[in-house]
């Protein structure tokens, strides 16, 4: 190996002196960055981004004295670490450099958007910031997406990326990731977008980074899969081609052969069958269709754990499987599925193994590799990376009967069947033990992968292979940081293991490969001139603008962002009494995806809620987005068309079907510009109601106070007798009420007797 160079540290103004080592291929990147505009930086990890990030910072922040910097993080954990580097590096008052979640409060957020010079924050954050209006783009002079493979879908960094390159006066993007993805396609639409114009690759064998990284030693282990093992997946082999063959009697498939499907092309089958029931939804046998293979995809995941994971994984997933069946709204095709006699005979081999105490031959296998690995490495890290908690918490539990082991689980915060996760104070007091040496082996699910700051490991076991290669790379990178790492991926021989092994290491060349190509495809485009979307982006300010109120609720929804990509729709966030969206003082839409509006039929929310909307409102409209209500729910399609009749006919609700959230917005849009720009209706929080009666109209008024819904407003004009006295009471008199308090008792003084200001480019009101 090369010998580690002389250290040189980068001179500039904004960057604190010896603190940042004068890398060639950092600076190089930099250079590039500012030259050529909106740049992906693809690197391993450990390679220093971060550094690369503020060495763009400091000379956009130099260009531009009165801009401001924002560094994007999927987590509050790696927030804080980038703003901790940030503060480290940077020569700007640490007070200027602040970190922004969901958990700062809004008010202290707007004010720390108005005085910081780099703001570090959750993309979620900041989404809600734009909307709300608390947030200002105008004078940000970069913005880094770091892990900027997520840019894709309806992950807020496609939001924020297009609102920044729409109002920014000196736009700038860096996007950093160690992988945006092993396919042309996927690649495509995180540049598209990021608006990226340039292309920055670096890997551990390029000569200027060679010098900076460690050797990562991979050893492919396979195991076998068991005797034991091989009836139950014979069982659960033959129950999906049953369900197959009778896949193409209805003419859906062409092949029953078992081994020409995999995971991704069951759901393809779906998306399929799901267009097919659309296009001819009186044929029986395609609902019959969509049910096989919901089947399918059950038992095909049953035979994964049986493959990657072990008898534990696979009997906890059938006891599971029986709960819920027995509750009164499970799908018929889980109870199919337990009905199988194959299955049921799968199930039954699968609890007798594991009561006799059977295991997958690679918990064996790992506690050999670690017991070696730490016999040599007393003070050493590892890391075992599982896909699903109940391997992880039965590996936890073996490992620990392991002299020289000490193993804890490490698993997200979200609760899944039953077992509670992690909270990120509990995650933060796990990581810190870690580090300190109170347990020497994290076992952890995909949570560890990215969006933590995991200290730097010796080894990481793949406990199974997986298929991603964003997700190989995340996890090979936690080790060889600091010195030579190991990684041991374990397979089970003849399995679905090999195949996502390999799938995930082609991916992998093919990403440098696509990367390598793409980059000299912009290369020309920035040579020749030519125009990039970049340049696309900032559309005439329009002379006709039209006011939307939103619901609070629908604030995560693509809808928000269709509207605003028109140009010309203020959004107005706002706590709806009725509805979702609000276009004048006579129209309120509710908006209802397919599966909800199928279920609320079901459950009888919907003609409560029709009944709601034409109360409140003299023209409601019910908007359906998405696929065929006819696919969703084994509900007869009379059942469905009865309903729509019903909302049609009885309540005068006419019901519009989209495809998608932009269609959505499109139509709201349209209906708001014909309200308020042909017929100059203002949209009001309430609507215009029907004629009521004095109580109903009584209630109507003290409805409107915050925070007071029906059941309150009952329970204020008991207490008080009239309108007047509820209006006139004082906030201590009002705190007395059951369900008021004080804290609503006083939000409703301040709305009585705060002086009236028109609205304008204030909070709420969002251009």
């Amino acid at each position: 190996m090369p010998e580690t160079p002389t250290v040189e540290y980068v001179k500039h103004p904004l960057i604190k002196p010896k603190t940042v080592e004068a890398r060639l291929y950092q600076q190089l990147i930099t250079v590039n960055v500012l030259e050529k505009g909106n740049t992906l930086v693809v690197a391993p990890t450990a390679l220093g981004k971060t550094i690369i990030a503020a060495l763009v910072a400091a000379e956009r922040l130099k260009q531009h004295p009165d801009g401001k910097v924002l560094m994007l993080a999927p987590t509050k954990p790696l927030a804080v670490q980038h703003a901790e580097t940030f503060r480290r590096v940077m020569n700007i008052p640490e007070e200027k450099i602040v970190v922004l979640t969901g958990t700062t409060p809004p008010e202290k957020r707007e004010k720390l958007w108005t005085d910081a010079k780099i703001i570090v924050a959750t993309p979620q954050t900041v989404e809600n910031d734009i909307l709300s209006g608390r947030a200002d783009l105008s004078n940000v002079v970069l913005v880094v997406f770091d892990e900027a493979h997520r840019a894709v879908g309806d992950y807020p960094y496609v939001f924020i990326a297009k609102e920044y390159m729409r109002s920014a006066k000196h736009p700038l993007i860096l996007a950093l990731t160690a992988s945006p993805g092993g396919t042309e396609e996927k690649i495509h639409e995180v540049r598209q977008n990021l608006f990226i114009r340039n292309i920055e690759i670096k890997t551990p064998d390029d000569p200027d980074v060679r010098p900076y990284v460690k050797d990562i030693f991979v050893h492919w282990v396979g195991v076998p899969l068991p005797d034991e093992f091989r009836e139950i997946k014979r069982l659960l082999e033959n129950a999906m081609r049953v369900r197959l063959r009778r896949l193409k009697e209805i003419g859906v498939v062409s092949s029953a052969d078992l081994h020409a499907y995999s995971k991704k092309d069951f759901i393809g089958m779906q998306e399929k069958i799901q267009q097919l029931i659309q296009e001819n939804p009186d044929r029986e046998e395609l609902y019959e269709a969509l049910q096989r293979v919901a089947e399918i995809l059950k038992i095909h995941h049953a035979l994964e754990l049986l493959e990657s994971q072990g008898i534990t994984a696979l009997h906890r997933y059938f006891e599971r499987m029986e709960l819920r069946s027995v509750q009164p709204r499970a799908p018929r095709s889980l109870r199919n599925v337990l009905l199988d006699p194959a299955v049921k005979e799968a199930a039954r081999i699968t609890k007798e193994l594991f009561h006799k105490g059977y295991e997958h031959p690679k918990l064996e296998k790992l506690r050999e590799l670690l017991s070696t690995f730490f016999a040599k490495n007393p003070d050493a890290r590892a890391i075992v990376f599982v896909q699903y908690r109940d391997t992880a918490q039965r590996i936890v539990e073996e490992l620990n009967r392991v002299e020289g082991i000490r193993a804890v689980r490490f698993v997200g915060q979200a609760t899944k069947e039953g077992d509670r996760g992690l909270s990120q104070r509990e995650q933060q007091r796990i990581l810190q033990e870690f580090r300190e040496g109170k347990y020497n082996v994290l076992v952890a699910t995909s949570v560890a992968e990215e969006g933590l700051d995991i200290p730097a490991v010796d080894l990481v076991v793949f406990y199974e292979p997986v298929p991603s290669e964003i997700r190989h790379i995340q996890r090979r990178g936690r080790t060889g940081r600091f010195d030579a790492g190991r990684v041991y991926i374990l397979v089970t021989k003849g399995t679905r293991d090999e195949a996502y092994y390999w799938a995930a290491r082609a991916r992998e060349r093919k990403m440098v490969e696509t990367l390598k190509k793409l980059r000299k495809t912009l290369e020309i485009v920035h040579d020749k001139g030519q125009k990039t979307i970049t340049e696309f982006v900032r559309p005439e300010k329009p002379r006709d603008i039209v006011t939307v109120l939103v619901d609070h609720r629908e604030r995560a929804s693509g809808v928000i962002h269709a509207l605003r990509e028109f140009g010309d729709v203020i959004i107005q966030v706002k706590d709806l009494p009725v509805g979702d969206y609000v276009v004048s003082d006579r129209v309120a839409i509710e908006r209802k995806s397919a599966a909800d509006f199928v279920q609320s039929i079901i459950d009888g929310r919907l003609f409560e809620q029709a009944s709601k909307l034409v109360d409140h409102f003299a023209k409601p409209v019910i908007i359906v987005e998405g696929e065929s209500v006819y696919t969703v729910r084994n509900v007869h399609p009379n059942a469905i068309r009865g309903a729509i009749a019903s909302l049609v006919v009885d309540y005068g609700i006419p019901v519009i079907f989209t495809r998608n959230e932009r269609e959505t917005a499109a139509f709201i849009r349209a209906i708001a510009r014909r309200e308020q720009l042909e017929l100059n209706r203002e949209p009001r929080l309430r609507g215009e109601k029907r004629i009521l009666s004095l109580p109903e109209m009584q209630q109507f008024i003290v409805e409107s106070l915050p925070y007071v819904g029906p059941k309150l407003a009952k329970q204020l004009l008991k207490h008080f007798g009239t309108v007047e006295r509820v209006f006139t009471a004082s906030e201590r008199e009002l705190a007395q009420v059951e369900g008021i308090g004080p804290k609503r008792a006083k939000e409703i003084r301040r709305v009585l007797t705060e002086p009236y200001q028109a609205e304008g480019d204030k909070e709420g009101m969002l251009k």
